[in-house]
C-alpha cells in the first residue's frame, strides 16, 4: 500500500517535471504556435469579410471568386 502511494507522488512529480519543461524550454515554440493560430484566424476573418463584401457589392466577381476555387479534387489537379 505503502509502495502504491509513493508510486503515484513519484509519477505525479514527474508528470510536474514534464509539463514544466515543456513550458520553459519549448515555450518559445508553443507561444510561436498560438501566435501562428491567431494570425491565421485573422486572416480567414478579414478574407471572408473582404469575399462578403465583394458578394454585396459584386456577385459577378464574386461568382468567379468561386468557380476559380471552388473545384472536385478532379479538375484541380
Amino acid at each position: 500500500m505503502l509502495r502504491a502511494i509513493f508510486m503515484i507522488g513519484l509519477f505525479a512529480m514527474l508528470g510536474l517535471f514534464a509539463v514544466g519543461m515543456v513550458f520553459k524550454l519549448f515555450g518559445g515554440i508553443v507561444g510561436l504556435t498560438f501566435w501562428l493560430v491567431a494570425l491565421a484566424l485573422k486572416v480567414v476573418i478579414v478574407g471572408g469579410l473582404l469575399y462578403f463584401g465583394i458578394r454585396v457589392l459584386s456577385p459577378g466577381t464574386a461568382a468567379r471568386i468561386r468557380e476559380k476555387f471552388a473545384g472536385t479534387r478532379l479538375t484541380r489537379y
